[in-house]
Order: structure tokens, then sequence, then C-alpha cells
């Protein structure tokens, strides 16, 4: 066991030795993506809020052809953009892009778009 993980430990650095710079540091730039934002579903409902201004979570649910668990699952993880009040006795949970998941989308972007250029220039 010691043998191959040191064999793998070899090539990998042989490999880093052969890669350039600039792709090194844009390997890096990638491991360094806002992981909140950069998962499918969650990117989908920040990217469906910055054009709405709120969705409620069947609208979500409906727009992004979700499961109620998985949206349920991610909306809490965005839980910021989100608040709750009442259509009749049945809870409706409404979401909006707060202005610090605005500036973490515009951030995430801007990452994102200088990742494309730098491969673009390659």
């Amino acid at each position: 066991m010691a043998a191959k993980l040191g064999a793998f430990r070899e090539a990998r650095e042989e490999k880093t030795k052969r890669t350039s710079p600039g792709a090194r540091q844009q390997e890096s730039a990638a491991v360094n993506l806002d992981r909140l934002i950069h998962e499918r579903t969650r990117l989908a409902i920040i990217s469906a809020l910055a054009v709405n201004t709120s969705l409620t979570f069947s609208e979500l649910k409906e727009l992004l052809g979700a499961s109620d668990g998985n949206l349920s699952v991610h909306a809490r993880k965005l839980e910021d953009a989100g608040s709750k009040s009442f259509a009749g006795r049945m809870p409706k949970t409404e979401y909006r892009l707060t202005p610090s998941g605005r500036r973490a989308l515009e951030k995430y972007l801007n990452h994102m778009e200088a990742l494309i250029q730098a491969t673009r220039e390659r």
C-alpha cells in the first residue's frame, strides 16, 4: 500500500512539474470557487432570484424542476435569501436575493469570467 501511495505521489509531483505556472494558477483559482454558490441547484436558485424580484417555493420548484426535498435542502443552505409568510393557514415561503447574496453572485461570476478568459488565452 505504501508503495502504491508513493508511486501516486511521484506521478502527481511529476505532473505538477510539467504543468506551466499559468495552468497551476488557473487550477488554484478553480479550487477557490465559492462552493456554496457553485453547486448546480444553488447556482440555479440564485440565478433565478437574480432576475426575479421574488419567487415562492412552488415557483422555484417548477422553474428548476426540483423535488420538494432537493429544493428544500439547497434553499436552506441559502437561508438568508428567504422570508416566510402565511397564505391562509398554509406557510408561504418567498425567496429574494439579499444584497449580500447579490454581491456573492457578482464575485462568483467575476471569478468564472476570469477563469474563462485565462483558459481562452492559453
